[in-house]
């Protein structure tokens, strides 16, 4: 069984009509919600989700550095 590392990701948000957006920049991830806390758990739930489907797309590799 693997673990999971912890990230830290980006978060950034604006108010779109009647709704807050939330975008994770480096993942390019979105969603969106009624409230502030709405918008950013649905934001870390699609991240969540698009990370374990793919999780390669995003491992940092030690020979690009």
């Amino acid at each position: 069984m693997t673990t999971a590392t912890p990230q830290r990701l980006t978060a950034i948000l604006y108010r779109e009509d009647e709704v807050y957006v939330a975008e994770c920049p480096e993942v390019g991830t979105a969603s969106q919600g009624d409230t502030i806390e709405e918008a950013l758990s649905n934001l870390r739930e699609a991240t969540t989700l698009y990370l374990e489907e793919f999780p390669a797309a995003h491992a940092h590799d030690a020979n690009d550095t």
